[in-house]
């Protein structure tokens, strides 16, 4: 029983477009389609709205959820700044799907998010699509373990051709143009989510011993600007070259871990040096105590750290196979950094097999690392569902062949 499956379109007509990829997925499945996730990409942003319309009333009666893109993922390939439409459909009997609408008002000196309801104990993960510059998508998921606890919150920062103001949200036949949608996924379904933050740890793991905010004073009982320049110190040419491009850091999610490797970490970014202070300022607030080591990414950081992820997603499949997957991918990788629009796509069912798969290209990845939710940056987000293995009836005996007696 096919229960995934999905569908592009890049007709430059995007109401043909949308159509025709849900018709796509719809088509692909043994069953009527329960949910439904479908993106856009276009110029006009009206246009992408009457498109979205147009997909969700191709959709039935099943749970539909979608936005607009920059670039779109379906039919195992990815399509990027080109008028496209891609959708992902799955049948999910017995699953109980939740779609949400959420806003933002404000109280006084605080943003409240509406719209959420409250976790039920059979919640398996949620889908998240978020505009982000009308949502709090960062505050947000990362304060989500205080509503919904240890909840997987997967999804993406959704965005446009034309920019602030463009981003456009879809939910059960209605459009919107600022906040974030999603579905909870309740009940009797597998998944698991796969987050690939695309570096490669450069030195050793070390110690906050000093720090200030997002300032890091010390690191292992020294200026942390001179433990960085011990570690440049010790790499090749080819790898100076990807410090000075792009330098991150990793803060380890497990303090208690005895190694610290790569997929250990919550990568965030080294914003800068403070000479007079020998800090380093980096994306985060970290606490003395926490550990952290440093990391390059570039292209073949990235496919590595992918491949290896996926690698131990499938060998952690005991009980069934990966059926299906959404993928949200970070708009700075693609072409821009595999000279392929189709890398990430390629490489999922490379790794998980000829699945539905589907997705775009956000402005910001959501997933968890560690157990924790978080919003990154060129990175690479999986929701994979999994289907039980088919029960095998076993082999009749072979027939006799009734030898004559001598």
């Amino acid at each position: 029983m096919v229960r995934f499956a999905d569908g592009l379109s890049v007709d430059p007509d995007l109401i043909k477009a949308a159509e025709s990829a849900v018709a796509q997925a719809v088509a692909g499945l043994s069953a009527p389609p329960d949910l439904v996730f479908f993106f856009v990409c276009g110029e006009d942003p009206d246009a992408v709205g009457t498109a979205g319309e147009h997909a969700m009333a191709a959709a039935g009666n099943a749970a539909v959820i979608g936005c607009s893109a920059t670039g779109v993922i379906g039919d195992g390939q990815g399509v990027e700044l080109t008028p496209s439409v891609s959708a992902w459909a799955a049948s999910l009997p017995g699953v109980r799907l939740t779609p949400f609408v959420l806003e933002t008002l404000r109280a006084e000196d605080h943003l409240v998010v509406v719209g959420l309801s409250e976790r039920q104990p059979e919640d398996k993960a949620m889908v998240l699509l978020a505009d982000p510059y009308t949502f709090p998508a960062d505050s947000f998921v990362e304060r989500s373990a205080e509503v919904m606890g240890d909840l997987p919150v997967v999804g993406g920062l959704a965005n446009a051709i034309a920019g602030r103001g463009a981003v456009r949200l879809f939910a059960q036949g209605k459009v919107y143009t600022e906040g974030a949608v999603g579905v909870t996924i309740s009940g009797d379904v597998n998944v698991r989510a796969v987050v690939s933050q695309g570096c490669r740890p450069i030195g050793p793991t070390m110690a906050v011993t000093k720090a200030e905010n997002n300032l890091l004073l010390e690191l292992a009982g020294q200026p942390a600007l001179a433990r960085l320049e011990e570690v440049v110190t010790s790499l090749t040419d080819e790898e100076r070259e990807l410090v000075a491009t792009g330098l991150q850091i990793g803060i380890a999610m497990d303090e208690y871990a005895e190694r610290h490797e790569r997929g250990d970490f919550l990568v965030r970014g080294v914003l800068g040096i403070d000479p007079e202070r020998e800090a380093i300022a980096i994306g985060d607030v970290v606490e003395i105590g926490q550990t952290v080591r440093f990391q390059v990414r570039d292209a073949l950081a990235a496919e590595e750290d992918l491949k290896e992820l996926l690698g131990a997603h499938v060998a952690a499949e005991t009980s069934g196979s990966s059926s299906g997957a959404l993928l949200f991918t970070c708009n700075g990788r693609g072409a821009a950094m595999f000279d392929s629009a189709d890398h990430d796509a390629l490489a999922v069912r490379g790794a998980l097999g000829p699945i539905g798969l589907g997705g775009f290209f956000a402005a910001g990845e959501i997933g968890p690392v560690g157990g924790h939710n978080h919003v990154h940056g060129f990175s690479a987000s999986l929701l994979v569902f999994t289907s039980p293995a088919a029960a095998v009836s076993p082999e009749p005996p072979a027939p006799s062949r009734g030898f004559p007696e001598p």
